[in-house]
């Protein structure tokens, strides 16, 4: 595999003069991440069945006390990665607790009058099963007595099983969660679940190395743990602010935030601690208004109007704020004020974006132009470790406006293989445009270089010179990146065209964890992205369905390339198909075939056979930075 380069000369000057824009650091973000530490396990390494590691912290020892920052690694991400780097049990207050860089998350445990109530348990079972242990180790070997998951992003309810049971699951144990989780976390992670997987092993560095040359921390945490994924559908659903619960003893007061940080999503009180949470609304950075692993753009004014709700509802009594990422702030004034300013963060984005837009300013024009003023600038928890000012402007441009900018030569351009032929023609052929590329290059222009070789590498991705400028020019912007998400896009973009992937006669499918424990419902509409249209063309389909796991009945048919689910509907006439959940999730995807012993058809079985050949089956490993 082909090794990384070392940092240019342009890059190096760059991030020198970067390090001098930098805030003035007291060290009081270092005090505040090791305040409360009990306890840790060797290393922060955490092992699945297998014995393979699907949590390694000993990766990360590049960024131990006393390394400095090395010359390919932004000075402001180096320092948010030293940060993200501690890890273990902490603290929070008497009787709340949090597990911090076990994964991406933080999992909290609240004591209640006899066991513990959890709040998001991770991206999956170990690390949550892990935490969990720690905890017991050190507060008492108590059961869990419920779950809340803060919003609908797979890193706040994917390790449930690590803290349930699956009798715990089917006892029906509390599991809360805002209203509209169930629908947003199938919207995200299933209907547009393998482009979006994808996607992310490039935002969070998933297939990089550990090292000063790869990936060194996502920001938001240092990156995502890879072991079980599960989701379990919530038995509570709140959907009003004020409303209280008690749960083991423990009164929560809950605040609806949604279309803020997630579509589904709140924060909450816990009076007798005098302790909020504010979920993934606040962390200690600028958040994303749109995530580079695509998502719905999110509505930066709404997230500023919760966020003074809660300083409205709670902040005078609160004496500590905790939340689902980073570590806490103490004392209400201290909270206050990143309150404040954490509202005024998202608003002034909002504010500036639509102010210039309404100068007839494109996006593009907008994103080099934002600047933060000097009161927002000054923290350090407002820099853009995870969201940047220049994508984040681009998507209120694009909630407001949508992707076209008004110019009418973007409004019908060819894709992208088509036009990167032309762009070679014109530059007049491959190797002029690669003299042109290669002196941009010399002169540290790298988004030049980028934008450029672009266009021959999707004209001819065999060219292997053109796919290496391109790596090389992706690589020293992800080392100057302040972004974590940024940093991995690049740097991984450059691993691939390096190393490109063998094609395969056969889709490569990603984890199917989360489409077998999906109610039947929401199981059933997320086939209806798998119809082939093309190949469905004018067939009609009808057929029953019935889960035996649940006694749930739908009648599905396909008429006009569409396909449909009817619940507690049956057509006579219609063959009926038996089967569990699981068995459809694993015809689906191609872990079993027809006929099966699990699957049981009265009446004629083609229909279902015809719709299951309809179903497309997502490779995972579809190629981003080549056509």
């Amino acid at each position: 595999m082909e090794a990384p380069k070392d940092a240019t000369e342009a890059t190096k000057r760059a991030l020198a003069e970067f390090a001098k824009s930098l805030p003035a650091d007291s060290g009081e973000d270092f005090e505040l991440v090791k305040r409360g530490f009990i306890a840790t396990i060797p290393g922060g390494k955490i092992l699945n069945e297998a014995g393979h590691a699907v949590w390694d912290m000993e990766t990360f020892a590049f960024e131990g006390e006393g390394c400095d920052c090395p010359d390919t690694v932004n000075p402001s991400l180096w320092r948010q990665a030293k940060l993200n780097s501690i890890h273990g049990l902490f603290e929070v207050t008497r009787g709340i607790y949090q597990v911090r860089n076990f994964d991406l998350s933080n999992i909290t445990f609240i004591e209640g009058d006899t066991g513990y109530l959890v709040i998001d348990p991770l991206i999956s079972a170990e690390p949550a099963a892990a935490a969990l242990a720690l905890m017991r180790e050190h507060r008492g070997d108590k059961p869990v007595v419920g779950v809340i998951y803060t919003h609908s992003h797979v890193d706040h309810y994917g390790g449930i099983k690590g803290v349930l049971s699956d009798e715990d699951i089917a006892n029906g144990l509390q599991i809360i969660a805002p209203e509209g989780f169930l629908e947003e976390a199938v919207s995200e992670n299933v209907l547009a679940g393998n482009a979006m997987g994808r996607r992310a092993t490039y935002m969070y560095g998933a297939l990089l190395p550990r090292n000063a040359k790869g990936h060194v921390d996502a920001g938001l945490g240092k990156t995502v743990s890879m072991g079980q994924v599960s989701l379990v559908a919530p038995t509570v659903s709140i959907s009003e602010t004020g409303t209280r619960m008690t749960v083991d003893g423990i009164e929560i007061v809950f605040q609806v935030t949604p279309g803020t940080e997630a579509p589904a999503e709140m924060n909450f009180y816990f009076p007798q601690f005098k302790a909020l949470c504010m979920a993934e609304n606040c962390s200690c950075h600028l958040h994303n208004l749109y995530t580079p692993r695509g998502a719905q753009v999110r509505d930066a004014k709404a997230w500023s109007w919760y966020i003074d709700e809660a300083i409205d509802l709670f902040a005078k009594e609160t004496e500590v704020l905790f939340a689902s990422h980073h570590w806490p702030r103490w004392g209400s004034d201290a909270a206050v004020a990143f309150l404040k300013k954490q509202r005024d963060l998202y608003k002034y984005v909002h504010d500036q974006t639509l102010r210039m837009a309404n100068h007839g300013d494109t996006p593009l024009e907008i994103a080099e132009k934002l600047a933060l003023p000097p009161t927002l600038a000054a923290e350090w928890y407002t820099r853009g470790y995870y969201g940047t000012l220049n994508h984040n402007a681009k998507a209120v441009y694009q909630r407001y406006l949508g992707w076209f900018d008004g110019n009418p030569a973007n409004l019908h351009k060819h894709p992208p293989v088509e036009a990167a032929k032309r762009y070679v023609d014109l530059a007049g052929g491959a190797d002029a445009l690669l003299a042109k590329a290669r002196d941009a290059f010399g002169k540290g222009d790298y988004r030049w270089v980028a934008e450029l070789v672009n266009h021959l590498v999707f004209a001819d991705p065999a060219n292997a010179d053109a796919r290496h400028l391109q790596a090389d020019a992706l690589e020293q912007l992800g080392y100057q990146a302040e972004s974590g998400p940024w940093r991995a896009f690049y740097l991984t973009a450059a691993m691939e065209l390096r190393n490109p992937r063998p094609p395969s006669d056969k889709p490569r499918q990603g984890a199917a964890g989360q489409i077998k424990s999906l109610p039947a419902d929401q199981l059933l509409d997320s086939l209806s992205v798998r119809l082939n249209g093309e190949k469905a063309g004018a067939s009609e389909i009808a057929f029953n369905i019935r889960f035996t796991d649940t006694g749930e009945r739908f009648l599905v048919t396909v008429e006009n390339a569409v396909f449909h689910h009817y619940p507690d509907r049956e057509e006579k006439s219609a063959p009926t198909v038996s089967l569990s959940r699981g068995a459809l999730a694993s015809l689906v995807i191609g872990e079993i075939e027809l006929p099966h012993e699990s699957v049981a058809i009265e009446g004629d079985a083609e229909p279902f056979a015809s719709f299951l050949s309809l179903l497309d089956r997502f490779d995972f490993w579809f190629e981003i930075v080549m056509p």
